[in-house]
């Protein structure tokens, strides 16, 4: 995704030139699997975490709709992007802000972007920090693996693990200037995650077995003190995990075939469905009430067997890995964004690619060591940024029709994505400022 000057045609600067597709006869470039695995590790990022604890409040049943109704509205709006990018000269998000609302809903994408990508990759940081070397919060300390393993040294502190993760494993990744080149680590990455949804069935149906999960429940609980406004909260994580707009451009311009993205967004968010709805039930089921915003920390245990604590330490590690590799994905659209905004005119070269690159690498890794915690931020990424990248922008774009392409079916789900996503948002915002300053 790149916003781009209204009266210009430049294509984003840190990608090659993008030439016109014969969808019929194009047989070169990234394969409709490749697509669907730089998709799914754009959505499967830190919310899978806080998934299991929306379960809490919303209950089984309730959550799964919700994962339903928010995955056919993302599936929506993807498709309003690809029918305005079909229809006229633009070739990436920011080109279609510009077409419908000139600089200024450019800008506006811009900003939204920067903000919510920056964030998720901090957030991304912070827990990798949390499973390598622990955490201390209220009071509580949970150690890291490495921790466990080789215990408490300057060496293996947070500050000295996550500069040998940036530099070593990170930082390779982010010198590919194409994202089609990260398909084999997306792969992976996404593979990863199926590995952890399925270690937490065996934990969880083992739990069961032996008597040691509570049944769940199946709605919200509203004698335990959850009100009827705190549902809301949920649709900010949610959304969040659902969070592929940003990247359908890049992996679009890179497809053999263009007009296979619709189903490969398709296929992505059937998987992310699957893989959310099962991590959500079965760490509720494995940890119950006690499950925490972020469900890592209940892993963070002494197990009394050596196979209990091999999988408590196989489940942190496989998601610290999972969120390295997804890493690259998301910061590549963050990088052409800042690119964009600062030098909007000039064409890239290799020492700007590299000393941006190092610099955001830079600030996102101090960011990490200061912020001790990131949740209410997390919440406020969902309401705001993120609403207006997934819904809003798309949804407007729709409305506006500038090509006079829009349907009236298409308008009135754009009136409908809207009111939606800017009533829950507001609802969320208010549920939890009164809980911030209620306590």
């Amino acid at each position: 995704m790149r916003p781009e000057n209204l009266e210009s045609s430049v294509h984003a600067p840190l990608l090659p030139e993008v030439q016109p597709v014969d969808d019929n006869t194009s047989n070169e470039g990234g394969s409709i699997s490749g697509a669907i695995f730089n998709i799914s590790t754009g959505m499967i990022g830190a919310g899978i975490m806080s998934i299991p604890a929306t379960f809490k409040v919303l209950g089984v049943i309730p959550s799964f709709i919700v994962i339903l109704i928010i995955g056919f509205f993302v599936d929506v709006t993807v498709e309003f992007l690809l029918k305005y990018t079909q229809s006229g000269e633009s070739s990436t998000y920011g080109e279609l802000m510009a077409e419908s609302f000139g600089k200024f809903g450019s800008i506006a994408l811009q900003v939204c972007v920067m903000i919510t990508n920056l964030g998720a990759l901090i957030i991304y940081l912070i827990i990798i920090g949390d499973v390598l070397s622990g955490n201390k919060s209220e009071g509580s300390l949970h150690l890291g693996i490495l921790q466990e393993w080789f215990g408490i040294h300057w060496w293996n502190s947070r500050a000295c693990s996550l500069v040998f993760i940036v530099l070593f494993v990170l930082l390779p990744l982010l010198l590919f200037r194409r994202i089609d080149s990260l398909r084999h680590a997306s792969a992976i990455s996404v593979l990863l995650a199926a590995f952890f949804v399925a270690i937490c069935s065996v934990m969880a149906i083992h739990a069961m077995w032996v008597g040691k999960t509570q049944r769940p429940r199946l709605g919200p609980d509203f004698a335990s003190g959850v009100s009827f406004f705190d549902l809301f909260t949920t649709i900010p994580i949610f959304a969040t995990a659902f969070g592929c707009h940003v990247n359908v451009h890049p992996v679009r311009a890179e497809l053999g075939r263009p007009s296979d993205m619709s189903l490969a967004v398709r296929i992505s968010l059937a998987l992310c469905v699957v893989i959310y709805f099962a991590v959500g039930f079965f760490g509720y089921l494995l940890f119950g009430d006690s499950i925490m915003a972020d469900m890592l920390v209940n892993f963070d245990k002494i197990s009394d067997s050596l196979v209990g604590t091999i999988l408590n330490d196989t489940v942190r590690l496989s998601y610290a890995i999972h969120l390295m590799l997804v890493f690259p994905v998301m910061n590549y659209s963050l990088r052409v964004n800042v690119d964009e905004l600062l030098f909007p005119k000039r064409p890239a070269g290799s020492v700007r690619f590299l000393s941006l690159t190092c610099v955001l690498l830079g600030f996102m890794y101090l960011a990490a060591i200061a912020i001790p915690n990131i949740w209410y931020f997390f919440q406020f990424m969902g309401t705001t940024t993120v609403m207006c990248l997934m819904f809003i922008f798309p949804s407007s774009i729709i409305l506006r029709d500038v090509h006079s392409v829009s349907t009236s079916r298409d308008k009135v789900l754009a009136v409908l994505v809207i009111m939606l996503a800017v009533g829950t948002s507001l609802v969320a915002i208010f549920s939890n400022l009164s809980d911030y300053f209620g306590k």
